[in-house]
């Protein structure tokens, strides 16, 4: 009798202790934030999409503060909204944005950011919307937005910042901020490309501050139908592996990846590194009707 009422009691210890790890863990993965690519949806489109950089004021006579908003409105209600946005200060990165929210069509994002130099400000955003109808059928529509920001802050001239130069003093600071960062990317870039023995000839590649170009442009061989959807499942692999691993690292110290599309048309590659980890993204083509 007294070892029935041990063996009782220890089931349900174990239940206790067992049951909320359980529900624990279901609950973590099913809110675990991630970009899902379906299909393209050709009924429901983005009424408005931007991620914007503005000079707010200078604090003293050592530092500015900017700042750096994210919005998007789609046509209509949808049952998931996500938008990510990357921050980069002459090709580092130095912040990121992120935000889902359900059964919505807006989706808002602002930070302001200190900054105590001359620099080249860039951000790009991802705006993705997941539409469900009522035969169980899944869409998908994304759209990209970029914005860059010059700020100059020299001892020798007043506190200024400009999106696109307009004379011959803004021209110089232009050519002197992104050939310095230029510079620095390419080492970077090549680094990486050696250590993973990729020959880059065999890729075009891109920035990943430039990828929002491809809104409206297809990639050689291939139609914008076809760029969307390659474009669209880059994002959510991006979101994955780097975005919400930046996002949650502590140092966050990384640069702008490198995109590299294949020319066989096969796969493409991104790499970068994170926090000093050199890492290779391997996504391969769809197989194209």
């Amino acid at each position: 009798m007294v070892m029935m009422k041990k063996w009782t009691t220890g089931i349900v210890i174990a239940f206790i202790v067992v049951i909320p790890a359980v529900l624990l863990y279901l609950f973590d993965n099913e809110s675990l934030p991630a970009i899902t690519y379906f299909p393209m949806d050709e009924k429901t489109e983005f009424e408005h999409v931007s991620t914007r950089l503005s000079l707010i004021e200078q604090t003293d006579k050592d530092s500015y503060e900017i700042s750096w908003e994210t919005n998007s409105k789609s046509e209509r209600n949808v049952y998931l909204r996500q938008d990510a946005a990357l921050l980069f200060d002459n090709g580092r990165l130095r912040g990121i944005q992120s935000k889902w929210m359900e059964d919505t069509a807006k989706i808002r994002m602002k930070q302001k950011l200190a900054g105590d130099d001359s620099s080249h400000f860039q951000t790009i955003a991802y705006h993705h919307g997941e539409v469900h109808y009522p035969d169980d059928q899944i869409k998908s529509m994304h759209r990209m937005s970029y914005d860059q920001l010059y700020v100059i802050d020299s001892p020798n001239t007043p506190l200024e910042s400009f999106k696109i130069p307009e004379s011959e003093m803004e021209d110089e600071w232009v050519r002197l901020l992104e050939h310095t960062t230029n510079q620095q990317l390419v080492y970077y870039w090549k680094n990486l490309t050696r250590h993973f023995k990729i020959n880059p000839n065999n890729y075009i590649t891109v920035p990943l501050t430039q990828l929002y170009e491809y809104n409206n442009q297809s990639l050689p061989s291939f139609t914008q139908e076809q760029t969307n959807q390659i474009i669209g499942q880059l994002w959510e692999g991006l979101y994955k592996n780097y975005i919400l691993a930046a996002k949650n690292s502590e140092k966050m110290k990384s640069y702008v990846p490198l995109i590299l599309f294949g020319k066989n048309k096969e796969h493409l590659l991104v790499v970068y590194a994170l926090n000093g980890n050199k890492k290779k993204l391997i996504q391969q083509y769809p197989e194209f009707d």
